[in-house]
């Protein structure tokens, strides 16, 4: 468990590693959060709010860009995806969340066969043809986190933040590969 407490960002959105997200940054006890990661150069942490609540699995993130700043203090930036963790423990001492949170990551022969690779890489191509995009980006089959490049094309909040907590990238491909075909 970490010692420090990481600072929270509940949305509605699920992030996962490795990939980017732009965030506008508008409410003060955010743009105070948001500022303190700046300076300091640390990670925060988004975890997904529900209805009742924020959900126990997020994704640290640290600011990749401050696309702009307004004299207001708003800002836009861009955020990658960093590290998985659970919240073990909230403190709401300051304006915004903070947790006592347990970094993970896959669990040791979690690796995917290539062929779980090789059909989630076709699901995925299949999927951005439909889109009509001319740039059409598929990961490298290789990436040890290929399947949450390929979750990221995904809207699905569920299926998200069930690969989020999988500790396995095997069983997540195999979860991508049987909702792709109906997506």
């Amino acid at each position: 468990m970490s010692n420090a407490l990481l600072p929270l960002f509940p949305l509605q959105v699920v992030m996962l590693p490795g990939t980017p997200m732009p965030l506008h940054i508008f409410e003060d006890r955010y743009k105070e959060m948001i500022g303190e990661a700046i300076s300091t150069s640390t990670e925060f942490g988004i975890v997904q709010a529900g209805e009742k609540g924020i959900l126990n699995i997020g994704c640290s993130v640290t600011v990749e860009k401050v696309v702009e700043s307004y004299e207001d203090g708003r800002m836009d930036i861009i955020v990658r995806g960093r590290r998985r963790f659970e919240i073990v423990l909230l403190d709401e001492e300051k304006s915004y969340l903070r947790g006592s949170v347990q970094f993970f990551d896959d669990e040791e022969g979690s690796d995917a066969p290539n062929d779980l690779r090789a059909m989630a890489i076709a699901g995925l191509t299949a999927l951005r043809s439909a889109d009509d995009s001319e740039d059409i980006y598929i990961p490298d089959s290789r990436d040890p986190q290929l399947s949450f490049r390929v979750a990221w094309f995904i809207t699905d909040l569920v299926l998200r933040q069930t690969l989020l907590g999988l500790r396995s990238e095997a069983e997540r491909l195999r979860q991508l590969n049987a909702f792709l075909p109906e997506y």
